[in-house]
């Protein structure tokens, strides 16, 4: 999630100040992404650094006893607001998937039955997923941002369990073929005569 690019779209609205930035950035990404302040300011810092935003010392209103340091989008920063936005992001490697990385180290570690971390992982997904769909229900239709948010963890959610059914099929398949391989590279076992079908033996 890009933070930088997230608080260009709220400045690209108007003028804002850190604290404000912080509520609106929670309230559009459905309040699921909480942000601490300081990252607020210091990602601030960072566009003003590279010319994309700029900032003054006046209060917001003029009235206020503690002034606000309010900040604006430059020219540059809508470019690059704009060019972010039509940028697809890279996923042409899979990334470094927590989940994907217990499976097949499962595999490998003796003693461990793979079937089983995956039923584990599998149903605490699942019980995600009605936790997911309870708040769909209770809250996301009168939230879009929420709605758009609840929707696409719904769809990660799903496609997770997915592939570990796929994945636990995939390994039940395979597990036949990896013990006759393992037959036939151990050279302490002598070869299994094969009979033809349809073949008899001599009387």
């Amino acid at each position: 999630m890009s933070v930088r690019h997230a608080l260009l779209a709220l400045l690209a609205e108007g003028p804002k100040y850190g604290l404000q930035l912080r509520e609106e950035f929670e309230a559009r990404t459905g309040e699921v992404w909480p942000l601490n302040v300081g990252q607020v300011y210091t990602t601030l810092q960072r566009l003003e650094r590279d010319g994309l935003a700029e900032s003054d010392d006046e209060a917001q209103d003029g009235r206020e006893k503690t002034p606000q340091k309010t900040f604006r989008i430059t020219a540059d920063g809508e470019a690059e607001l704009a060019g972010w936005l039509r940028t697809p992001p890279d996923m042409s490697a899979p990334p470094r998937d927590e989940l994907v990385m217990k499976v097949l180290v499962a595999m490998r570690v003796p003693g461990t039955n793979v079937h089983d971390v995956i039923q584990v992982h599998r149903r605490y997904l699942v019980e995600l997923m009605q936790q997911w769909t309870r708040i769909k229900e209770a809250e996301a239709e009168s939230d879009l941002s929420l709605a758009l948010v609840v929707d696409a963890e719904l769809f990660r959610l799903d496609a997770v369990i997915r592939w570990l059914d796929a994945a636990d099929g995939r390994i039940k398949r395979a597990a036949p073929d990896q013990t006759d391989q393992n037959d036939q590279n151990d050279s302490t076992k002598a070869p299994m005569p094969r009979l033809r079908r349809g073949t008899r033996t001599s009387r």
